[in-house]
């Protein structure tokens, strides 16, 4: 067997196990598997590649860039692997996101360079004579727009996640109307490319798309930035695939049809929890029917608890549900959560989470955290499951999160969040809140719970507090 029908039953391969990886993924008690699979798919793909590579004889500091790329790729992926907090892990995967992105513009340029720009030139005249030009140009355009909107996309998302820029909407006048106007020159272009493949027109495509890519995601608020990544996490596969046309490599195109297609799905999905349009997040105009309304807003007087309180509630408590949010994985509070909940089961409390399909700032972020924490799974429960139990709970323990329990969702139709399914912990006999301060959460929104007469507000970093409410019990 030559080494070129090799490397391509290796990307079947590969592919398969890309699959099983995503199959995996689906269930905690298959994750660990699927990402094993996901890490065999992709060792045996650059394998594959470099084997290919030297057998077309590549060679020199071609080679020597191939492989060379390879190791130093990996020994940045395994160092960040190692050091990134799990509170880092919605901002380095927008990131990410962002290579994936700028790869795809590059390939699509490298395109151009080798046929379009020389028409006279070998590999374009054997399209010309397959009748495959006209389609070699338009995957570089697409691909190219594609791969731009993604990289400024992400890049947006990045800043916003790690706070290096506000995390508010941008608000410019006819914004609706620029995103139109620019897909409008998009396809205009794509068609004058096409008939005549001028250099031009690439790097008008470029900019257009580079430009649209940030004021899609600039236009999105803070409290919708899970859905966001889901998004770009789409975008990025959609890339992967376009450079895999133009490349003629079929494990690319499976791949980002792959990542492309499930993001897209976990958008859409996470879009009807949130109760809000998938076509205007793809516009960039999720969530902003409405400005958010402060944090100054006078609401009423809240009442503080302390720890040792708490702790009594706790002690007579037959039901508890905890919630987490993104301020329990910024305190690093999951592992005296996970010991909570064992003292409390072994006291005769039943203890169960309520997860929103939006907690924190990354789809799974809050399931993954408590996974790490030896949490039993079948106690973490999504929202449409406890919802309905809050009315028979005895204590609710909010711990960091604060727009996915916000009332005013179901209570306000004037909310920026309003119709947004939230749990329903205002329903509990007695809910604590544990925050760092009176402060709105991420997406800016002011939370009546705070003031509800059921509701006490436990201050303080999570993760001390849950350790003295261990001491108290």
């Amino acid at each position: 067997m030559t080494v070129e029908l090799s490397a391509q039953a290796a990307y079947i391969v590969a592919a398969l196990l890309f699959i099983l990886a995503l199959a995996g993924l689906s269930k905690h008690e298959t994750a660990g598997a699927g990402n094993s699979f996901g890490i065999a798919g992709m060792v045996i793909a650059l394998a594959a590649t470099v084997a290919l590579a030297i057998d077309r004889d590549i060679e020199g500091w071609g080679l020597a860039l191939l492989v060379g790329g390879t190791a130093v790729g990996a020994a940045i992926g395994l160092w960040r692997a190692r050091v990134v907090q799990m509170t880092g892990m919605p901002e380095l995967i927008a990131l990410l996101h962002s290579f994936v992105g700028l790869a795809a513009v590059l390939v699509g340029w490298n395109g151009y360079l080798h046929v379009e720009r020389h028409l006279d030139g070998p590999e374009a005249r054997a399209l010309k004579a397959e009748g495959l030009l006209s389609i070699h140009s338009a995957e570089v355009f697409i691909g190219v727009f594609i791969g731009a909107v993604t990289l400024t996309g992400s890049i947006v998302a990045f800043l916003k996640l790690s706070a290096r820029i506000k995390s508010s909407p941008l608000m410019l006048p006819g914004k609706n109307a620029l995103n139109l106007g620019a897909l409008t020159v998009f396809f205009v272009l794509t068609a004058w490319f096409v008939v005549d493949p001028q250099l031009w027109l690439l790097v008008a495509v470029t900019l257009v798309a580079l430009t649209l890519g940030w004021h899609l995601v600039a236009s999105i608020g803070g409290g919708d930035m899970p859905v966001v990544v889901s998004m770009l996490n789409s975008y990025s596969g959609w890339a992967a695939a376009a450079s895999g046309f133009l490349l003629e490599n079929n494990l690319l195109i499976i791949t980002g049809a792959l990542v492309g297609s499930s993001g897209a799905y976990l958008s859409y999905i996470m879009c009807r929890a949130m109760n809000r349009s998938f076509l205007s997040v793809i516009a960039g105009g999720f969530g902003l029917e409405s400005a958010a309304t402060g944090s100054d807003v006078e609401l009423g007087q809240h009442r503080e608890i302390d720890a040792e309180r708490v702790a009594e509630l706790l002690a007579d408590a037959d039901s508890v549900v905890i919630t987490p949010g993104y301020g329990m994985a910024v305190a690093r509070a999951q592992y005296g959560v996970a010991e909570l909940t064992s003292k409390l089961r072994e006291r005769g409390a039943t203890v169960r989470f309520g997860i929103h399909p939006v907690a924190g700032r990354l789809p799974g972020h809050m399931n993954v955290l408590l996974a790490e924490a030896k949490v039993p799974y079948d106690i973490v429960l999504e929202l449409d499951e406890i919802n309905d139990d809050f009315d028979n709970t005895s204590v609710v323990l909010v711990i960091g999160a604060n727009d996915t329990v916000n009332p005013a969702a179901a209570e306000d139709a004037g909310s920026p969040i309003s119709g947004m399914p939230v749990l329903n912990v205002w329903e509990a006999d007695n809910v604590v809140v544990f925050k760092r301060s009176m402060a709105s959460g991420y997406a800016g929104v002011p939370n009546p719970l705070f003031y509800r007469d059921n509701t006490a507000m436990l201050f303080g970093d999570a993760k001390e507090r849950v350790d003295d409410i261990l001491r108290a019990l």
